[in-house]
């Protein structure tokens, strides 16, 4: 019997009619009993020798993973980001990499504007003395008076920069590989742009030439009192420089949904002025179910061009 394995720490397998398809077909099951992000030697031992094919969330991926997993075939990330997949080594060994890119990313433009308002008008700290008996008068700022500065242009910041601009927002943008600017927005350099933003939203992969992109260094560069949002990879931040400018003031906000190691037990915890979520920038319900369809059907379709004759 085949054996398919489902990393993600949630998926909905009985409303998934490709999933049931492979069910139907002889395939074995296996999800992650942990309820979240498996470590490499978990996801080893997920996986064991026996597996053809994998629903993968954002576990690591490397090449000891795919050395371990003698017959697997096919991984088909249930998301867009593929940072966490050696794709050079699933090259070597044959294994194809799918992912569902379009899927989640109004779900994570939607959930970067909400952090964005929520980090312009305190709501979460505001929230957090009422609940403590205050009554707090506390003044906010306008995202209209703002100017975002957008680094990635792909399909999330897209999505963000043109919702920035329909709240009135002045947008600037960088991407590398962007040439022409989408209407409205401003293509400036990097530094222009880290330097001037009243609100700067990450969204751009991660890999070694971005890793730290917003080290000490910059963030010290940064305009006074401006906002980051973070909702693409976590080590896009060194997360300890982050909580020292927030601490001092340099920052005066921050909204993080994604974090180097997660579950998140590091030092923004303390900062009052830091909007933490727990990595839901796409799981909205209906993001999610999408997503998760398409990803049984990338797996499905890769198990059939594999040869292991999943098909009707």
């Amino acid at each position: 019997m085949n054996k398919l394995v489902i990393s993600t720490s949630s998926f909905d397998l009985d409303n998934n009619p490709h999933i049931q398809h492979l069910l139907k077909k002889g395939m074995h099951i296996v999800g992650n009993s942990y309820g979240r992000k498996l470590t490499e030697d978990e996801t080893i031992d997920l996986l064991g020798e026996n597996t053809v094919g994998m629903i993968a969330g954002i576990e690591p991926l490397t090449e000891r993973v795919f050395a371990s997993a003698k017959n697997l075939k096919v991984v088909s990330r249930c998301g867009s980001g593929l940072d966490s997949v050696d794709l050079a080594a699933a090259k070597r060994y044959g294994i194809a990499v799918l992912n569902t890119p379009e899927a989640p990313a109004q779900a994570v433009a939607e959930l970067t504007m909400g952090l964005m308002l929520a980090a312009l008008r305190r709501i979460c700290h505001v929230d957090r003395l009422l609940r403590k008996g205050e009554w707090p008068r506390t003044q906010g700022q306008l995202l209209a008076a703002q100017s975002v500065g957008i680094v990635g242009l792909g399909r999330v910041g897209r999505r963000v920069a043109h919702l920035c601009q329909a709240f009135g927002a002045r947008v600037v943008a960088h991407d590398s590989y962007v040439e022409e600017s989408p209407q409205g927005i401003e293509l400036v350099p990097l530094e222009k742009l880290l330097a001037e933003a009243d609100v700067v939203s990450l969204h751009l992969t991660y890999d070694a030439d971005t890793h730290h992109m917003l080290n000490r260094e910059i963030l010290a560069r940064m305009k006074s009192g401006a906002v980051v949002i973070n909702t693409a990879r976590g080590g896009l931040i060194d997360e300890t420089a982050l909580a020292e400018a927030l601490t001092s003031g340099q920052l005066g906000a921050a909204a993080l949904d994604v974090f180097e190691e997660e579950p998140y037990r590091g030092p923004l915890l303390k900062c009052d002025n830091a909007i933490l979520t727990s990595h839901i920038g796409s799981l909205a319900r209906e993001s999610r179910q999408r997503m998760e369809v398409e990803a049984a059907d990338n797996l499905r379709r890769g198990l059939i061009k594999a040869g292991l004759g999943t098909g009707e």
